[in-house]
């Protein structure tokens, strides 16, 4: 394709793209199609970028190859394969667990960005799972039913599941906002309560995960022999949460690259590392780590421009 062709075939897409913005943009602030666009014109998108008041980014491209080669095997499965994991995933609490674990792999961010590791941590499809069973005590409602699950896993679609959790996820997500010490006294509660329940869908994992819990909270010593306390991998759980309930929100997953806007970092780059939620909605700021520094801040999404060639897919 010479130069001319490849003007006139990706100008088109770039228009119907920034129109899409502009639609989106009036729609969430309230106001005309023209003052949207006069708002989209101030921040001065670059080709490829969008705000990240919209669209979805899923699965970022990031830094990380082996993550994406993983995630690429993932999407070319035979539809034999997709129907195994989607009826292992239809298992709560622990069969969707590992299923989201394996299906957000650990990345790490970009090199000389500061940010290490991401979707991490020892143990995050036993954390997950007990708070899917912290769910089923306080929440049982939220819990969707078995028999619907499995009707919806022979459609060998994930994102079908994804839809039928999605308050299950939500609620789960919104278990990591608390404090550490207030959560583990949530999750063992739920693990003695359904430890005892006349329910082995949850009395069995939840003897199993007893055990797990002292391991993942059990005290330690530091090579230099200075003792610690066991931390769940929070972290990789919630960025996982994250992800996943970007499908059916919208939103901009954790590893997702980003340009600031506002003073006084505008300009430099930054990675996503979580979601500050207004459920059920798609998030309303974001955590971001600007390339360099040692910690995250908080922007709005107004705040924050996606760089360009980040994916979007949806597995």
């Amino acid at each position: 394709m010479n130069e001319k062709q490849d003007r006139t075939t990706s100008t088109p897409r770039r228009g119907r793209a920034r129109k899409r913005a502009i639609r989106a943009q009036a729609a969430r602030t309230g106001v005309a199609y023209s003052v949207a666009a006069r708002q989209l014109d101030a921040v001065a998108l670059r080709s490829g970028e969008m705000p990240a008041t919209y669209g979805r980014t899923i699965y970022p491209a990031g830094n990380d190859p082996h993550r994406c080669r993983l995630v690429e095997a993932r999407n070319g499965r035979s539809f034999a394969e997709r129907l195994e994991d989607t009826r292992r995933a239809a298992v709560l609490p622990e069969g969707r667990a590992r299923h989201l674990v394996e299906r957000f792999p650990p990345s790490r961010g970009r090199a000389g960005s500061k940010v290490g590791p991401l979707y991490h941590g020892e143990g995050r499809a036993e954390l997950l799972s007990m708070l899917y069973l912290a769910v089923a005590v306080d929440s049982p409602g939220l819990f969707p039913d078995r028999g619907d699950l499995a009707w919806s896993a022979e459609l060998g679609e994930e994102t079908a599941l994804d839809t039928a959790c999605a308050e299950l996820d939500r609620a789960a997500r919104l278990l990591l906002d608390r404090e550490p010490a207030e959560l583990g006294t949530v999750l063992d509660r739920a693990l003695q309560i359904c430890g005892r329940t006349q329910d082995w869908h949850l009395r069995k994992p939840a003897v199993r995960l007893a055990g797990v819990s002292r391991v993942l909270w059990a005290p330690g010593e530091t090579p230099e022999g200075e003792p610690y306390v066991g931390r769940p991998p929070f972290t990789g759980v919630r960025q996982i949460l994250d992800a996943v309930l970007m499908i059916a929100e919208d939103g901009h997953a954790p590893g997702t690259r980003v340009r600031m806007l506002a003073e006084p970092y505008q300009g430099r780059r930054a990675t996503i590392v979580g979601a500050v939620w207004a459920m059920p909605a798609p998030p309303v700021a974001y955590h971001v780590h600007i390339d360099g520094d040692t910690g995250s801040l908080t922007a709005r999404t107004e705040d924050l421009v996606v760089l360009a060639g980040q994916g979007s897919t949806s597995g």
